[in-house]
């Protein structure tokens, strides 16, 4: 909060605490995940190539929230550990598809239960109506911020 009154006042900030929610979030993520070898981005590559098989390191590294940098050092590294596979030349153009292996397969369903009780931890204290609406709100937030929506 600013002194000189001009500033967003964080305690009445839905930003600040959105951004709070996700930080809390991604915490009790990395701390379920950490005990199995993964970070929330390795957790969320493996979810996103489980969904949609064959995405190149761009397609990913937005799914996943990181810069294409540093999904292609993930995507390195989970090769080499036999999580997934790429080919050695491009099929078409440049892009190189990745896709899970079956260690990949078994150790993303061991993170996805390690997950989901984060998930059901951060809703226990909502009805069932509750979680819903606030779903939907959150999608339409998203919504308006990336069609530009200023609501005017």
């Amino acid at each position: 909060m600013s002194q000189n009154g001009g500033g967003i006042d964080l305690d009445k900030s839905l930003g600040y605490l959105l951004k709070e929610a996700s930080s809390a979030l991604r915490a009790a993520m990395e701390e379920v995940l950490r005990p199995l070898g993964m970070s929330v981005t390795h957790y969320s590559c493996l979810e996103l190539l489980a969904q949609r098989p064959g995405l190149s390191n761009s397609e990913l590294a937005r799914g996943a929230f990181v810069t294409r940098q540093t999904m292609n050092v993930l995507l390195q590294a989970l090769e080499r550990d036999g999580y997934v596979t790429r080919p050695a030349e491009a099929p078409v153009g440049k892009v190189l598809p990745t896709r899970l292996t079956p260690r990949g397969r078994r150790s993303l369903e061991k993170a996805t239960i390690a997950v989901r009780s984060v998930e059901v931890r951060m809703l226990a204290g909502m009805t069932e109506t509750e979680q819903s609406d606030a779903f939907r709100i959150l999608q339409s937030m998203i919504r308006s911020l990336r069609d530009g929506n200023d609501g005017a």
